[in-house]
């Protein structure tokens, strides 16, 4: 597997959510490609220094979630099957993550939500604009 997943026990989200998100993103991104197989439950636990029941829930999940296949006695490997559907549907996930991370910390500093609401609309407008 091309892509090096790392976990911070001390970010405050669990390890098996950033085991996740890291792959979900490195299928979103096409750094882990359809059919690629995915280390095993034991090799990741070791690799990471995490409980192997971790990484199985983290695998569950994602298997759930329609970005993996397992096979007993195979592996797990990245989804063919509706491929661009799952890379869309991971690609979602990691953004829907990532603004929620943000509006929970902008309400955390108090900011109400029709302020978060015109940062929001702020960015996108910024970051979604055609330019000529």
């Amino acid at each position: 597997m091309p892509v090096v997943l790392t976990v911070d026990p001390r970010s405050g989200v669990p390890i098996y959510l950033q085991v996740i998100e890291q792959i979900k993103r490195s299928v979103a991104l096409g750094i882990l490609g359809t059919g690629e197989q995915l280390p095993t439950v034991k090799q990741l636990a070791l690799d990471l220094t995490i409980n192997p029941n971790t990484v199985a829930k983290a695998y569950r999940e994602l298997e759930r979630d329609g970005v993996i296949d397992t096979a007993p006695g195979r592996g797990s490997f990245v989804k063919s099957n509706g491929a661009a559907d799952s890379t869309k549907a991971a690609a979602r996930d990691v953004a829907r993550d990532v603004v929620d991370a943000a509006v929970r910390e902008a309400k955390s500093i108090g900011l109400k939500a029709d302020d978060v609401q015109a940062l929001v609309t702020e960015s996108i407008d910024r970051w979604f604009t055609e330019q000529p």
